[in-house]
């Protein structure tokens, strides 16, 4: 198969080895712990991301549309950390009954160890990139078929993968105050997750929010 990915590029040797790993998986297995279909006959999973749905082959993990027709963010099809978010979730993830309950990045195991690089890498991003465009954000939110909420000046939660859910919460700034934001985990995602892939949950989410708003 052909990689995603420049040679020499820095995401070459996870995501080979995040293949070998997804090849050796028992498919059924997958399926029933990840709380996703998986067809049999056509060898293929049926995984929702950021609101798109996709046919994951098994083992080649070639990646379709699940209706080629339509149009969108579909970052699964070329973007490597994408790719590498979904293997993880296939390979050792797993999705359990959420209470409702929503974390704080600190609160997640861990978190607080990686909390710097969450904050740069998601958080301040976040701000920046829509704290002064609360119309953009919302708009890209209605296209994703997002929940609104009430928290903040803008708030909305939306399905990351199959099961797991993240709140995206957003107060605008103004000419004394900056932006702020914040980013909050459904309490089941440390079942699917670690910490430091919780970093690259947010930067998918953002990526494809700007691309919904044409930024």
């Amino acid at each position: 198969m052909e990689f995603p990915y420049e040679k020499d590029n820095k995401e070459r040797i996870p995501f080979e080895h995040y293949l070998n790993e997804y090849q050796k998986i028992d498919p059924k297995e997958t399926a029933e712990r990840c709380g996703i279909e998986y067809n049999e006959e056509k060898q293929q999973f049926h995984v929702r991301l950021m609101g798109y749905r996709y046919l994951v082959d098994y083992p080649e993990f070639a990646v379709h549309k699940e209706h080629e027709e339509e149009e969108g963010a579909f970052l699964l099809l070329d973007t490597v950390a994408a790719k590498i978010s979904v293997l993880r979730f296939l390979i050792s993830g797993q999705v359990v009954k959420s209470s409702g309950k929503y974390l704080t990045y600190r609160e997640v195991p861990w978190g607080e160890v990686y909390f710097r690089q969450f904050e740069g890498r998601c958080l301040t991003r976040l701000k920046f990139a829509f704290g002064f465009k609360l119309d953009k954000f919302c708009e890209a939110m209605e296209q994703l078929g997002a929940k609104k909420l009430t928290l903040g000046d803008a708030s909305y939660e939306f399905e990351y993968i199959n099961g797991l859910h993240v709140r995206f919460i957003l107060w605008t700034g103004d000419d004394e105050f900056p932006p702020a934001s914040q980013i909050l985990f459904e309490d089941n995602f440390p079942y699917a997750y670690q910490a430091e892939d919780l970093a690259v949950v947010g930067d998918i989410s953002i990526t494809t929010l700007k691309i919904l708003a044409g930024k």
